[in-house]
């Protein structure tokens, strides 16, 4: 029998396993979270901002899991998810009178910091169930962006995804440290932090600035 390569045996660790689910809660938290401003400021209704809030924490992670026939779904086989999403949404809805002054730049940093956490778990579980990588690389991007997508087009929006350049980019980013860091072998949880840090860095630097990708000229 031959033995595990390293690669391998860092994908099977419990280390990862541990990085990915506290990653993956982390993110249902924090997308929750602004879900929940977004729904306010759009003037949903305390469902509307429930609804909002479960699509914005879980949709991503819902399109992964099927993808990668993770089956159940996490979002659905672990009550975790559903206690965390029901929290943030009562917590929103309760305070939505002192967050409503609260600065934009705060949903940024809570969008950023979600789409970092989500974007670290889509890969990790995506390489941990033997995707090629390509494939990790594609699923953690979808993982960062596809909860806020499904969001905006529920509260009738251009999905942020198509409208903000430097979004999708960024999650790409973090996906895609992750998938070199693992193939070369190296720790998981430096790999998970660095990665993390590359993708709210970029997001945040180009809420910041301004910065955009080059647009085609007609």
């Amino acid at each position: 029998m031959t033995e595990p390569s390293n690669a391998d045996t860092i994908a099977r660790s419990p280390i990862t396993a541990r990085i990915t689910r506290v990653a993956d809660l982390a993110a249902t938290l924090l997308f929750a979270l602004e879900g929940g401003l977004v729904a306010i400021a759009v003037g949903l209704d305390p469902v509307g901002v429930l609804v909002v809030c479960f699509v914005s924490a879980l949709g991503g992670g819902l399109v992964r899991d099927i993808l990668t026939g993770a089956l159940p779904p996490a979002a659905v086989s672990d009550w975790h998810y559903a206690v965390i999403v029901i929290v943030a949404a009562a917590a929103v809805w309760t305070l939505h009178g002192v967050l409503a002054g609260l600065p934009g730049s705060l949903v940024v940093a809570l969008d950023a910091a979600g789409l970092s956490m989500a974007a670290i778990a889509g890969t990790e579980k995506s390489l941990d169930r033997d995707i090629h990588p390509l494939v990790a690389l594609f699923l953690g991007t979808v993982s960062g962006v596809g909860g806020g997508a499904i969001r905006d087009v529920i509260i009738n929006q251009v999905p942020r995804v198509l409208r903000v350049d430097i979004y999708a980019s960024a999650a790409c980013l973090a996906a895609l440290i992750i998938v070199i860091w693992r193939l070369a072998g190296l720790p998981a949880r430096p790999t998970a932090i660095v990665a993390g840090l590359a993708c709210f860095g970029l997001r945040m630097a180009a809420a910041t600035f301004g910065w955009a990708l080059p647009h085609a000229m007609a």
